[in-house]
């Protein structure tokens, strides 16, 4: 399974094969440049998280080797993003963004063991991330014209389905171990789910899009990523990553519950869209100028 699943691995793409000549910017939407931003910071940092998988699975050489291996390409992911957060804002330096993001955020790197209380949970939580990038990266890619971008975003998001199916693959074989009940898997699944709203993509965002003497605000900055980037999803991404997280704890991915549960949760985002909408316009008003251009 482990081979099997390094194999998939190795099928790859490279920053280079972008069609970055073709980058046009009239095609370019305004609302998605800081979005596209933010998420280079978060891509890039992927390193931090092949050091503390490695060090939670550190007896286990074949997940080792192909954490290691999704690392790169997640870090590509973030050279890539970048690349083109620079080609739509040309004042913009990428470089110095992600240094500011990596001097303010970071990850426990001195983990023994799983924060998720086994080696499952881990995994299951990686399959959460997964699932909520490649449903990401699917739903702006399917909304830009713009063709350079739609290219990286496509690339990407096939990329992200893979690493579900890698992480999927080995969570199935420590859940035979560990055997897991159905309510812990929720749990886990559950609370990684809700782990979207915390301070890495909102200090991403932050670190990104906004100038140096900015104070950093929790709030502002969520509301900041949020407000742009429910906007773009679908009913088909919801329903598609519904199925994934589904498959991941045990359940029919495409039985009725599953298409109730894509229903519920396209009218919760719906929702809450419209509330961070209502929020990033009170920011505009109160503070009448456009966000400071990051260094």
């Amino acid at each position: 399974m482990a081979r099997r699943a390094w194999g998939r691995l190795m099928k790859h793409w490279h920053i280079d094969e972008i069609g970055w000549d073709r980058f046009d910017p009239s095609k370019v939407d305004p609302e998605i440049v800081p979005l596209i931003k933010a998420a280079a910071m978060v891509e890039r940092n992927a390193a931090d998280y092949v050091t503390y998988l490695t060090r939670v699975f550190a007896d286990d050489p074949d997940f080792c080797a192909a954490a290691e291996h999704w690392g790169v390409e997640e870090t590509q992911h973030g050279d890539a993003l970048g690349r083109w957060g620079m080609l739509a804002d040309p004042a913009w330096n990428f470089a110095a963004a992600f240094e500011r993001y990596r001097a303010g955020y970071q990850i426990q790197l001195d983990a023994e063991a799983s924060i998720r209380g086994s080696r499952t949970g881990e995994l299951i939580a990686r399959c959460m991330v997964e699932t909520g990038t490649s449903s990401y990266y699917s739903a702006l890619g399917d909304s830009t014209e713009e063709p350079a971008l739609k290219q990286v975003c496509r690339l990407i998001a096939a990329d992200e389905y893979r690493h579900f199916k890698l992480f999927y693959d080995h969570m199935k074989r420590y859940l035979a171990r560990e055997n897991l009940s159905f309510t812990k898997r929720l749990r886990v699944a559950l609370g990684r789910i809700g782990e979207t709203e915390d301070d890495e993509l909102a200090f991403a965002f932050h670190s990104a899009n906004e100038g140096a003497g900015t104070p950093y605000d929790h709030e502002r900055c969520t509301t900041a990523y949020m407000g742009r980037a429910i906007g773009f999803y679908r009913f088909r991404h919801i329903e598609r990553g519904m199925g994934m997280i589904f498959k991941t704890i045990g359940l029919d991915p495409r039985g009725r519950v599953s298409d109730m549960a894509a229903k519920a949760s396209w009218k919760l985002l719906q929702w809450r869209r419209d509330k961070y909408r209502v929020a990033l316009a009170k920011y505009a008003e109160e503070s009448a100028v456009p966000l400071k251009r990051a260094a």
